[in-house]
């Protein structure tokens, strides 16, 4: 363990943040207004996206430009004459937040350490979508954990936690932004507290925490709704995946004998057993898809193709009858 300040008194510390979606501006923002001193930034390399392939550039690296800091965008984090700038900048501490795995070489060259900011409460949902998993699974409670990075990713010992609730009809939209909120607050709380020697850093495996759940990147397929979930289930990953990547599943429209891809945005349970006849049907509050127990009221969707529409919008261009799901529950 590296060896921290031995007084108490605030000292200003030289840091190097890494980081890029805008996530993690707020964790900069507030760093780079303390007393603190942000040396550099690093972030991802410009890349072409979308349709256009216009070039991306991270909100990271915006907000660097804006407030005219040093800013690095390493392709290769262990490219030599990255390390050497890195080395010459003699920064006492490395915050990572939201950026890509880190090399040991680079992680280990301040003298105070680097720390990461994760999206659960550590040791739950390590991995690449805390929020995302923590409301898909049901959770009713979450935060955000400052640590110290090392070999093995989100498992380095424990700095501080914050905890918020998740409420019932939260999204991951809503829960990302409070955890945004909560990790600007707990940022500066432990670089403030490494200044002063301060922390207490403990082990994860010496928290009582069991029954781990992780948090894998989420890829396409795992958008899927199965239909033959119970309605909780399928109402908990609808907004677990709000507002993206968002749930998904798909229709036959009958009349041109062609399956479209269908977003579902935003949603409520009902309490309408499921009429084995009607697997696709709608009410005078949304449109209504059963699931294993009861079927779930969809009030906000989008069609392959389409722009997102609220389900009056969509049944006024569309008739249920001419549409399939393509893996019913029944």
């Amino acid at each position: 363990m590296i060896n921290h300040r031995k007084d108490k008194e605030m000292k200003s510390l030289k840091i190097i943040f890494m980081g890029t979606p805008d996530f993690a501006v707020p964790m900069l923002d507030v760093l780079n207004k303390s007393i603190h001193e942000v040396i550099s930034v690093v972030t991802v390399a410009d890349k072409p996206s979308g349709r256009g392939q216009k070039i991306n550039t991270s909100a990271i690296k915006k907000y660097a430009e804006i407030n005219k800091l040093q800013l690095l965008q390493p392709i290769n984090l262990k490219d030599q004459a990255f390390v050497e700038k890195l080395k010459k900048l003699n920064a006492d501490l490395f915050v990572v937040v939201a950026f890509r795995m880190l090399p040991e070489m680079i992680w280990k060259l301040p003298s105070l350490g680097t720390i990461n900011l994760h999206a659960s409460l550590l040791p739950q949902y390590r991995g690449a979508a805390p929020i995302n998993w923590a409301i898909i699974n049901g959770e009713k409670e979450t935060g955000v954990t400052t640590f110290f990075i090392e070999k093995e990713i989100d498992t380095g010992e424990i700095i501080n936690q914050l905890k918020t609730n998740i409420s019932f009809d939260m999204t991951a939209g809503d829960l990302y932004l409070k955890l945004m909120n909560l990790g600007e607050e707990l940022i500066l709380k432990t670089v403030n507290k490494i200044s002063k020697n301060q922390i207490e850093p403990m082990a994860q495996e010496d928290i009582d925490s069991p029954g781990l759940k992780n948090a894998p990147k989420i890829f396409k397929e795992d958008c899927y709704i199965d239909w033959r979930n119970n309605v909780l289930d399928v109402y908990n990953k609808i907004r677990g995946l709000s507002p993206y990547p968002g749930a998904k599943c798909t229709l036959l429209n009958i009349k041109k004998q062609k399956c479209f891809m269908f977003k579902l945005l935003e949603s409520n349970i009902t309490e309408i057993p499921v009429n084995k006849k009607e697997i696709l049907t709608s009410n005078n509050q949304g449109i209504l898809i059963a699931c294993n127990d009861m079927y779930i009221q969809l009030t906000k969707v989008q069609l392959e193709g389409k722009k997102a529409m609220n389900y009056k919008e969509f049944l006024a261009g569309n008739n249920l009858s001419d549409w399939r799901i393509q893996n019913p529950s029944i």
